[in-house]
């Protein structure tokens, strides 16, 4: 049997725009869906391009961290949807401990330098 945490921490860390579309995955997504979501994730931060979004959801396909299902039909064309796989939602699980011990990390240090404002 594959060990999941094992094979996801070799995927990490993760960029945000990757983090943002795994995160997006948490329920199964089309494409523009993701795109919507990690920009009002980021606080408009992030915004994912089409090429830039499909190329990294090729990537995720590779590493087995999302599948695709179909969504439904609207005529004659049929929409992909995402969803994370075992994997993909564990790699997520480990990101977000990985960030929250970070966000620690940098609450104590802006405490020794004095509080940054």
């Amino acid at each position: 049997m594959i060990d999941l945490t094992e094979s996801a921490n070799h995927l990490l860390p993760l960029t945000e725009p990757t983090f943002l579309i795994l995160a997006s995955l948490a329920k199964p997504r089309h494409g523009y869906g993701i795109m919507q979501d990690a920009e009002q994730m980021s606080g408009g931060r992030v915004r994912l391009g089409p090429g830039t979004l499909y190329g990294a959801l090729n990537n995720l396909l590779k590493q087995k961290l999302i599948e695709r299902v179909e969504e439904g039909e609207s005529g004659e064309e049929r929409r992909k949807a995402y969803r994370l796989t075992p994997l993909g939602r564990r790699v997520v699980e480990l990101e977000c401990e990985r960030l929250t011990g970070l966000a620690k990390l940098a609450k104590t240090v802006k405490n020794r330098l004095g509080g940054l404002k």
